[in-house]
């Protein structure tokens, strides 16, 4: 069974390398829509593959991250990193360019992070990612699945590689759970009392 949450985000970048003369010399933005496709074989206590309140948590501060930042690569050219870190309190730095493609292959990667370091306590089954699907616009979109996370052809990701300013940091609900998550600290979902009350 599937299950899809949505987020929103506000982001500016510059896609090197593109065919696009716009896009690859100009910073522009986009309005992001990131739908994510969680799958599970068995449903947890309260007949869910998971509840969509715990993706208001540790995933929707991640996601958020992106919003109104700008997001470059780190083979970019270093002047212009720099001038992203000295105009923008919010920025985060990727192993990849920041394409539609390359976005859904991060918060793909960055969900299921997440998840895997996430012990759950209300009988959850086997909760994966299964698909990110990235609005950049309204009329195109890309979606990345497990098989693109594994390809070393589209880049290689790891969480120490993916860098947020002070600023994102400082406004998550625990603004250690990045340097958290990179160490395999375990993550306690909420317990729950299973008493049935009618």
């Amino acid at each position: 069974m599937l299950i899809r949450k949505l987020f929103k985000f506000e982001n500016a970048h510059i896609v090197r390398n593109c065919t696009s003369d716009r896009c690859k010399r100009s910073i522009h933005g986009h309005s992001y829509k990131v739908e994510l496709l969680l799958k599970a074989t068995k449903l947890d206590h309260g007949q869910m593959v998971y509840d969509f309140g715990l993706l208001k948590g540790m995933i929707k501060d991640i996601f958020d991250s992106f919003d109104h930042a700008i997001c470059y690569w780190q083979q970019d050219d270093p002047a212009y990193i720099q001038a992203c870190k000295d105009f923008s309190a919010r920025w985060v730095s990727l192993p990849v360019s920041p394409s539609a493609e390359q976005f859904s292959r991060i918060f793909f990667f960055l969900a299921q992070q997440v998840l895997q370091s996430t012990v759950t306590q209300n009988g959850e089954g086997d909760v994966e990612v299964y698909s990110v699907i990235v609005h950049e616009t309204d009329t195109g979109y890309a979606q990345s699945f497990q098989e693109d996370i594994d390809n070393v052809q589209m880049g290689t990701l790891s969480l120490e590689q993916i860098e947020f300013s002070e600023q994102v940091m400082s406004e998550w609900n625990d603004p250690s759970m990045y340097e958290k998550l990179t160490q395999g600290i375990k993550f306690l979902n909420p317990e729950v009392d299973l008493q049935v009350k009618l």
